[in-house]
């Protein structure tokens, strides 16, 4: 008769029983949906104020009941998680599992001396369930669980500050993006407290010139108005986000970032997650010589680009200079990119001439017979040679390259993206081409992760030359899906041409 296996001694943790302060703030926010339901419930039967009270009170009961009944322990092989009352679920992860651990503290989190910990663990950790929520610990807590967590790692005898904010970012704080975030969330709340601004006198006045005989003014002065709010707005996002920024390579092989003034937050990663990075400059931000820099990685929350960020908006050669050093070589940052053939500069010409014909006859429709004035004409007039502009702009980006363990890719616009995955990282290979592309005998390689984005195109590729990326990226994974010459010989760009609309694989 076998005997059950022994159980682990290692002892359960609790929640640090301040969170019983910071839970039912939470919780109510969690259940105002409920609330508003029972408050309606309650209106209609004539017992409103008894249903919001009950109503309250169980919400307010909840913070206890988490707390009693929430407890982790990391044991040598797993972390686990337990929790419920009436149903008990214990969750268990591999440690080889953990890709990163995220440390966030609100303000009352802060005054309380606490913070909120997630360890990530699924491939691309989108999804809630892929994630161990702590909520919360104290500080010291939420530092040692992170070491503890990261012990097992590759020591670094370089580790130190890879970089830190300095006051001249500041001049790249009124192009990013959180400033129209931040306008929309004022302009819902004013909405909510039935405050609008489109009912004060100045606003009537913009108005009024702008439906006069003479507009230029007033489009002149709300554009100017737009520009001035927009750009203080994103500056002070910017300030409050990053502006304590800093990035740390640690000891026990792993990056650390930590940023934010009122809620602050700390990623942690190991380095041996880090897959590639990706360097993105929005246009404005390139017109001052900026950009940002995030790391293709598994287990971050995806932001924009999809990883941990390592540089907010910064000079590109801080940003490059941060880029190598993450990944240990700068092959993949300065290398040479093979440019695209001329037939991808034709298309992107061609998009561009058909867009602005198409809003030219769409505004002289509109003119005459839906009564729109006819001033904004030099707006339309615009599309053609800035289209042109950027069709340019948008070929002259284009490029790869085969470096090493790396794969690089470059291309965009409005936001230009140069990024470097690394071959360990690619678990399958996908052409697409769609009925232009192979009129033009062009095709899109997609190299397709578990990290970042999921996804990394290289646009409008020679056919040859996507299927000789492809070959040197994963040696024979597409062979399968190639037709071969009629000879005999190897696959060819004009036998496999006809299949690369839909012709995919994995690998991993």
């Amino acid at each position: 008769m076998s005997t059950p296996p022994p159980a682990d001694p290692t002892p359960w943790r609790r929640l640090h029983p301040r969170m019983l302060a910071v839970q039912p703030l939470h919780e109510f926010v969690r259940a105002l949906p409920v609330l508003m339901a029972m408050l309606v419930v309650g209106l209609s039967t004539g017992n409103g104020e008894q249903w919001s009270l009950l109503a309250s009170v169980a919400t307010i009961l909840l913070g206890p009941v988490r707390w009693y009944t929430t407890a982790y322990r990391v044991t040598a092989d797993q972390v686990q998680l337990r929790r419920g009352l009436l149903r008990r679920e214990v969750t268990s992860v591999p440690r080889e599992r953990v890709r990163s651990v995220d440390v966030t503290a609100h303000p009352l989190h802060r005054i309380l001396g606490l913070a909120r910990v997630e360890i990530g663990t699924g491939s691309a950790d989108r999804g809630a369930e892929r994630r161990l929520r702590l909520d919360a610990l104290s500080a010291a807590d939420a530092d040692r669980l992170r070491a503890e967590l990261f012990r097992a790692g590759s020591a670094r005898p370089e580790a130190g500050a890879l970089v830190a904010f300095r006051p001249g970012w500041l001049r790249y704080a009124p192009l990013n993006v959180g400033g129209p975030v931040l306008l929309a969330l004022l302009a819902a709340l004013l909405h909510e407290m039935r405050l609008d601004p489109w009912h004060t006198a100045p606003a009537h006045a913009l108005a009024d010139r702008l439906s006069g005989s003479h507009p230029w003014s007033g489009v002149l002065e709300a554009a100017l108005l737009a520009i001035a709010s927009t750009m203080a707005a994103s500056t002070l996002f910017y300030a409050v986000m990053f502006g304590n920024f800093r990035l740390s390579r640690l000891p026990d092989g792993t990056l650390r970032t930590a940023h934010g003034m009122l809620t602050t937050r700390t990623v942690t990663v190991e380095e041996r997650r880090v897959h590639g990075i990706e360097i993105g400059r929005t246009l404005p931000v390139r017109a001052l010589g900026g950009a940002r820099c995030v790391a293709i990685t598994t287990g971050v929350r995806p932001g924009r680009g999809g990883g941990a960020l390592m540089v907010p908006s910064a000079p590109v050669d801080e940003v490059r200079r941060v880029a190598r050093a993450v990944l240990g070589t700068p092959d993949p940052v300065d290398c040479a990119l093979a440019p695209r053939p001329r037939r991808a500069l034709r298309r992107r010409l061609v998009r561009a001439l058909l867009l602005g014909v198409a809003g030219a006859a769409l505004f002289t429709a509109a003119v005459r017979w839906c009564a729109v004035p006819v001033w904004p004409w030099p707006a339309v007039a615009l599309l053609l040679p800035l289209g042109a502009a950027a069709a340019l702009d948008g070929y002259r980006a284009l490029g790869h390259a085969l470096t090493g363990p790396y794969v690089v890719g470059r291309s965009g616009v409005l936001v230009r993206r140069h990024w470097a995955l690394s071959r360990r990282g690619v678990v399958g290979l996908r052409l697409r081409g769609s009925y232009f592309q192979r009129r033009a005998g062009l095709v899109t390689l997609i190299a397709t992760t578990a990290a970042g984005r999921r996804r990394y195109d290289l646009p409008d590729l020679a056919v040859d030359e996507a299927l000789r990326v492809a070959r040197e990226l994963v040696p024979g994974l597409l062979d399968p899906f190639l037709e071969p010459a009629p000879d005999g010989s190897a696959p060819t760009a004009q036998t496999s041409e006809a299949r690369t609309g839909t012709s995919s694989a994995g690998a991993g």
